[in-house]
């Protein structure tokens, strides 16, 4: 069994607010911050300093909470109106995870249930539901873990993209959930991260959560996957995901499609963990997911380096969809969807 993290994503610190791991300043320092409102909480969504689809949406929930908590004292119309400004400034703060808007509409849920609440009992309903939402989280994580662990082998190499673990959750994870119940339940794991560029989360944000845990990782640059499975062992790869479309199309950063293509290529099964939240069956295809374009600067250089020319034209879309054909199974805390497709994702979500 793996040792406790000595960390925390998220946490409700009341009075004082919401507490957060700054994770732009991972792995040189960890530094927690503390938001007081809806807008400081999506600035930091939006800055990445809280980050992960499912991490969003519990920041995201909190935001509310903490804007209700601030507006408790006052008539219900302007109590109203606040929280009507929260919710969309936490709604414009990244498009592409519908984890975010999932919450929202929990939080609004509570809202709608409660016409006749005075505010201040509705901010304490507020700060159950978010309390609710993170805990569920953990709980999910959890579950789909001891699933996913079971498709690990003993001895397993294991490519992962990005950060899909338990920062970029309320704990545990999501990918990497699945590697640390499979090293609780006693199997062996080597995992091989990906840096993901631009922004780094796998050489920064995995590498660290990994060395935390004392599960061994090596990190390597994202163009070396291809020959990373063609030259050693890859049993697998598994990845998390910021959003499901109703036929199993995934979006997921930026380059998890070429390591579906290339898993393909390699006959290496690909794995997509992620809970029941992160399906969107608005969405008939991965065609609709809207995919978020971030800032040039986090590909022209970092900090006060610059690396490209002068006024060059820069395009960095922070995610791709991976075609549900390339999937071999997603992962959930209800069960394992197998070659995912529009009949499966239904009867596994109806269940």
């Amino acid at each position: 069994m793996t040792a406790a993290r000595p960390f925390f994503t998220l946490r409700w610190r009341a009075p004082a607010g919401l507490e957060i791991l700054d994770q732009r300043e991972l792995p040189r320092t960890e530094r927690y911050v503390t938001l007081h409102d809806a807008r400081e909480t999506a600035d930091a969504i939006r800055s990445l300093a809280i980050r992960g689809a499912p991490a969003i949406g519990c920041a995201a929930a909190y935001g509310i909470a903490l804007e209700a908590a601030l507006h408790a004292g006052a008539e219900r119309p302007a109590f109203d109106a606040a929280l009507e400004r929260a919710f969309a400034v936490l709604a414009a703060s990244r498009p592409t995870a519908v984890n975010l808007f999932w919450a929202l509409d929990r939080m609004r849920r509570v809202l709608t249930d409660h016409i006749d609440t005075s505010p201040t009992e509705l901010a304490d309903a507020l700060r159950t539901e978010a309390h609710r939402i993170v805990e569920e989280d953990v709980a999910a994580n959890v579950r789909m873990g001891e699933y996913g662990a079971k498709l690990v082998p003993d001895g397993a190499s294991v490519l992962t993209h990005c950060n899909a673990g338990a920062l970029a959750t309320a704990g545990h994870g999501t990918a990497l959930g699945v590697v640390r119940s499979a090293v609780a339940s006693g199997k062996r794991v080597h995992v091989y991260a990906d840096e993901t560029r631009p922004v780094l989360q796998g050489a920064r944000l995995t590498a660290w959560e990994l060395r935390r845990d004392g599960i061994p990782v090596t990190v390597l640059p994202d163009g070396a996957s291809g020959h990373l499975m063609r030259t050693r062992r890859i049993d697998l790869v598994v990845v998390g995901a910021d959003r499901v479309a109703a036929n199993g199309d995934v979006a997921n950063k930026i380059g998890t499609y070429n390591l579906a293509v290339l898993a393909h290529r390699h006959g290496v099964p690909f794995y997509v963990a992620c809970p029941r939240s992160t399906f969107d069956v608005g969405l008939d295809d991965g065609s609709a997911i809207p995919i978020e374009e971030r800032s040039p600067s986090e590909v022209t250089g970092f900090g006060s380096e610059v690396w490209t020319p002068a006024n060059v034209d820069v395009f960095n879309p922070a995610f791709d969809v991976t075609p549900a054909e390339l999937v071999t199974a997603i992962i959930t805390e209800d069960g394992v969807i197998e070659r995912p497709d529009r009949d499966r994702v239904e009867a596994m979500l109806a269940g």
